[in-house]
């Protein structure tokens, strides 16, 4: 059967590809080798996320006393585990509905580029068979990067599956690696009682944010009695023994660390290996498959996006490139009225939903003077929030950053109590080249902790009312 779009990969990029393909008139087929919905359904954001509501839980009835409640209870750790399952399994069978739902072909199997139009699937019984699109779409994902001197065994040295699957707490951890990845587990073992060690390679953890926000959660996983090192590097790791013993290289000489297991959360590789790039001239470049501004590939009728993409490994990002490439697709084809606009890059909101949670998008303040911009800058912590009060979660801050000249919203960069449920204001204000005089004009509910954004937008033109 010939289909006009064939999609290999059913993640966040793949699955939603799939769909808006189907909904723009085109005759869809998608191919899978493990479950519907890929590793943010099954292995990432939504299981990830249930993980850290039990750690929550946790925490909450550790801290009964603070709300005026008498409450005790202990975890049972393997019943975490098969809730975060049962979240991951009912989401997968959710996109398992919208494929039906919207008549896309579901074709089990290991999908491989063999010529133009032609992608040949081997399904788990080892039958072959020659799938037949005028579009294919590359949607390959990306899996747990492997450093040299830490290779996972799966058991001690161990990549983000086997981190949500542990057959036992383990006692101990080392969390190589500060991204998401790192910090989440790393608050989501510490909650449950395991002793944890993050290990950070550059100068502070979480880099990619603001320093603030960095130095604020620094701040409060030693609180919490997580341990952090940053300027360290590990060099080796020995697994003879019943647990692991890494050699970190610090300012300050080496170091052994010694644990039960060691987590390496040093970033995604792409899935480009085996698929047939070369066999097509397809090009890559640092690991990924390039693209243009639609996700066409040098080689016409196929395309590529999310992980094995050059965008941020996002799952809302691997989404919006799939529906802006299938909507390309559509509109080159006749079958859609207008050409999408292509993605922005630069207002691309990331969140870390450790606790405190992180939340950011556009310039951070080092880069916004880096650019040459005079900025203003605001910053209201969550202490003066009424309602962060009353939720008892006062750790944190939002801290915005304009453009003295024009005012316009350069970038937004919160850590603190649900700060990723209040991001997207920014996003929109920004898509829409609003100025700080539009937001402090739009009436913020109260008590929110939200209208800590109108805060610090009135800290940085001088005119705090809360402060």
């Amino acid at each position: 059967m010939a289909y006009d779009v064939i999609v290999i990969g059913s993640g966040p990029g793949g699955y939603v590809a799939a769909i808006r393909a189907s909904q723009l008139g085109l005759k869809t087929a998608i191919i899978e080798r493990e479950s519907l919905g890929g590793i943010c359904l099954n292995w990432g954001c939504i299981p990830t996320k249930a993980l850290l509501k039990s750690a929550s839980v946790m925490e909450y009835i550790n801290h009964a006393k603070d709300f005026g409640i008498e409450a005790s209870g202990k975890h049972d750790f393997a019943a975490v585990i098969k809730r975060s399952r049962g979240v991951a399994d009912k989401m997968s069978k959710g996109v398992q509905f919208l494929m039906k739902k919207n008549k896309i072909d579901v074709i089990p199997g290991n999908g491989v580029l063999k010529a133009k139009g032609q992608v040949e699937v081997t399904a788990a019984d080892g039958k072959k068979q020659i799938v037949e699109g005028k579009h294919v779409i590359i949607a390959t994902g990306g899996r747990s990067r492997e450093l040299p001197a830490l290779k996972q065994d799966g058991k001690k040295i161990i990549g983000y599956r086997e981190a949500m699957t542990l057959p036992t707490q383990p006692k101990s951890i080392i969390v190589v690696g500060s991204g998401a990845i790192g910090v989440e587990f790393g608050y989501f073992y510490n909650a449950l009682g395991t002793k944890v060690t993050i290990v950070e390679f550059l100068p502070r953890i979480v880099p990619v944010e603001d320093e603030d926000v960095s130095k604020e959660l620094e701040k409060n996983f030693k609180k919490q009695g997580i341990e952090v090192m940053t300027n360290a590097e590990v060099t080796s790791v020995d697994t003879s023994g019943n647990g692991v013993k890494a050699k970190v290289k610090t300012a300050n000489g080496e170091v052994v660390l010694e644990a039960d297991v060691l987590l390496s959360a040093v970033g995604v590789a792409a899935n480009i290996e085996g698929i047939g790039l070369e066999t097509l001239g397809i090009k890559t470049d640092k690991g990924r498959v390039a693209v243009d501004k639609y996700y066409q590939t040098n080689v016409p009728g196929f395309y590529a996006i999310g992980d094995c993409a050059p965008g941020q490994a996002l799952a809302h990002v691997a989404s919006k490139e799939g529906i802006i490439c299938v909507e390309n697709i559509a509109y080159n084809e006749k079958k859609y009225n207008h050409q999408p606009e292509a993605l922005d890059y630069g207002n691309v909101p990331g969140c870390t939903y450790c606790t405190p949670e992180i939340a950011s998008v556009g310039f951070t303040e080092k880069q916004a003077k880096e650019a040459g911009y005079e900025i203003k800058v605001g910053k209201f912590p969550l202490s003066a929030s009424g309602k962060a009060s009353a939720a008892g979660h006062t750790e944190g801050f939002v801290k915005v950053i304009f453009d003295a000249k024009y005012g316009e919203w350069l970038g937004t960069h919160m850590i603190g109590y649900n700060v990723t449920e209040m991001i997207i204001e920014t996003v929109v204000g920004r898509k829409l080249e609003t100025t700080y005089h539009e937001v402090l004009n739009s009436i913020h509910p109260h008590p929110t902790i939200s209208e800590s954004v109108k805060d610090a937008i009135e800290v940085a033109y001088g005119e705090a009312i809360h402060l």
